[in-house]
C-alpha cells in the first residue's frame, strides 16, 4: 500500500489592477488561476480581468476550506483588505512567476 499526501484545498482572493476583489476555493490553485488568467470561464473575473492573487492559504480539509470560502465571502470589503495586507501590503501578485509570459497573462 502506497502512502499518499494529503489533498491540499486552497481558499484564495484575487485582485484586478483597480482592487476589484474575488474570493475563491479550489483543489488545485494553479489550473485555477491559470483559468483565471486566460478567461477560460465567463463571469465575474474575465469581465472585471481580476487575476492578480493577492492572497491565499491551504488545508486538507475540503470542508474547511468551503466553511472558510464563505466566512470571507461574507466579510465586509475592509475586512478582506487588512486580511491582504497583512501578509501582501503591496498586493504583489504572489503567483506572477509561475508561468511564462505567454502562458499565464493572458
Amino acid at each position: 500500500m502506497s502512502a499518499r499526501s494529503p489533498r491540499q484545498y486552497y481558499v484564495y482572493m484575487l485582485a484586478s489592477k483597480t482592487r476589484r476583489l474575488y474570493v475563491g476555493m479550489t483543489n488545485d490553485l494553479e489550473r485555477r488561476l491559470q483559468e483565471h488568467r486566460t478567461k477560460a470561464v465567463d463571469g465575474f473575473t474575465s469581465r472585471y480581468n481580476i487575476n492578480r492573487l493577492v492572497w491565499y492559504e491551504a488545508t486538507t480539509s475540503a470542508i474547511d476550506a468551503v466553511a472558510r470560502e464563505r466566512e470571507i465571502k461574507g466579510w465586509r470589503r475592509e475586512k478582506k483588505v487588512k486580511l491582504i495586507e497583512s501578509e501582501n501590503p503591496g498586493w504583489v501578485d504572489l503567483a506572477k512567476d509561475w508561468w511564462s509570459e505567454t502562458e499565464g497573462s493572458r
